[in-house]
């Protein structure tokens, strides 16, 4: 898969998982071409919102009097984008924006709200820049605005132009959405990760340029782990990585079937958390070996990870696995495996089992494995 290949099927996997993203090229290389298509392929309509002619009020609100008192009107695009009730918001020539109207979108592309209308969830964001030296009187990126959005380079390959005159600019295929359960497990595997590497959690850039781009916080981490949800189930890789059945396979690898391009998920995470931070993630996923949450479920004595990290994954996994399910029957099940981990990792199975107790579904029965667990318990302040 080339770069721009990868780029666009990364572009699509966020629309389907509703992430904002941005597309940083140059002038003339197709990013609005390419985002009308991949909204005409969508069956979406879309709203194109120029930065350069864009006052603060378009995002914010213009005040008019209504009803006794101050109502915030909101543009026609936004009505039009709420009156669909789904759509795609497409911010171009964002770096041609003034501070004042960059501070303006802020609510937009992290709320969905413009002026006192609330967008539909269904509306997704993609925004386009050219870098501050190419553009029109060009800005720098904000840091509160760049931390908001997931941050893809739109690189131009002759191959691909060629092709694209020849027979035509590809559009690449809609990419489903991540299902609770995929996001869960993948929120659990980078909370595992940050454990380790707490430092992580938050970087601010010392410097515009870098702080204009994407970059780790707490925020961007939650968007990395949104992608990493939507790559399990995007689009079949291209590559002939082989999936050996295991989570870690499933997560960070290109499996054929299921999971996207492994170009596709760096991409999204580095754009995400910056490339730092992001190679980091990505090579830890990779690194994981980690046990199917069902097989711990059914079998007491399956093999459980000794690393600390992988336990923090393997537990957060089954937890997740055992929300999404609801049954009574997976959550007593649960209750062995925490109890398995308790032994040698009393921290580490706290945490599980205050998630456990507050997913507690009706009609489960305390198991008998509890008792084992009450030092545990009384420390999540479980018991008293």
């Amino acid at each position: 898969m080339s770069s721009q290949s990868a780029v666009r099927e990364a572009v699509a996997v966020a629309v389907a998982a509703n992430l904002p993203v941005i597309l940083w090229g140059a002038p003339g290389t197709g990013k609005t071409s390419s985002v009308l298509a991949l909204g005409a392929r969508l069956g979406l309509p879309v709203e194109v919102v120029v930065g350069s002619i864009r006052e603060p009020s378009d995002f914010s609100g213009l005040p008019v009097l209504r009803d006794g008192g101050t109502w915030f009107a909101p543009p026609r695009w936004a009505e039009r984008l709420a009156e669909a009730g789904h759509g795609l918001l497409f911010l171009d020539e964002l770096t041609t924006a003034p501070p004042a109207v960059q501070a303006a979108m802020l609510r937009v592309v992290l709320e969905r709200t413009v002026g006192d209308l609330t967008l539909p969830d269904e509306v997704r964001i993609v925004a386009a820049a050219n870098p501050p030296d190419q553009a029109a009187d060009g800005w720098d990126l904000s840091a509160p605005l760049a931390n908001r959005l997931i941050h893809l380079h739109w690189q131009v390959e002759a191959a691909d132009i060629a092709e694209g005159f020849a027979t035509g600019f590809a559009v690449p295929e809609p990419a489903p959405a991540p299902g609770p359960e995929a996001v869960a497990r993948a929120r659990a595997l980078v909370g595992a990760f940050l454990r380790v590497r707490p430092e992580l959690v938050l970087a601010v850039p010392d410097g515009p340029e870098r702080a204009g781009r994407g970059w780790p916080s707490p925020r961007s981490w939650e968007m990395a782990a949104r992608a990493v949800a939507a790559c399990e189930r995007g689009p079949a890789a291209r590559t002939s990585a082989a999936c050996e059945g295991g989570m870690a396979a499933r997560t960070s690898a290109a499996c054929e079937g299921g999971m996207a391009d492994g170009e596709v998920l760096a991409e999204l995470v580095l754009g995400a958390v910056g490339e730092a931070a992001g190679f980091e993630l990505i090579s830890w996923l990779r690194d994981l070996d980690l046990p199917d949450p069902q097989t711990l479920l059914t079998d007491p004595h399956a093999p459980l990870p000794t690393r600390v990290d992988r336990l923090y994954a393997v537990l957060g996994a089954v937890v997740s696995h055992v929300l999404a399910d609801g049954s009574p029957q997976a959550w007593e099940q649960a209750w062995t495996v925490v109890a398995r981990v308790a032994r040698t990792a009393p921290d580490v199975a706290a945490g599980a089992a205050r998630s456990l107790a507050r997913g507690r579904p009706a009609g489960a029965a305390l198991p008998h494995t509890m008792l084992e667990l009450a030092p545990i318990l009384r420390s999540a302040g479980l018991l008293r």
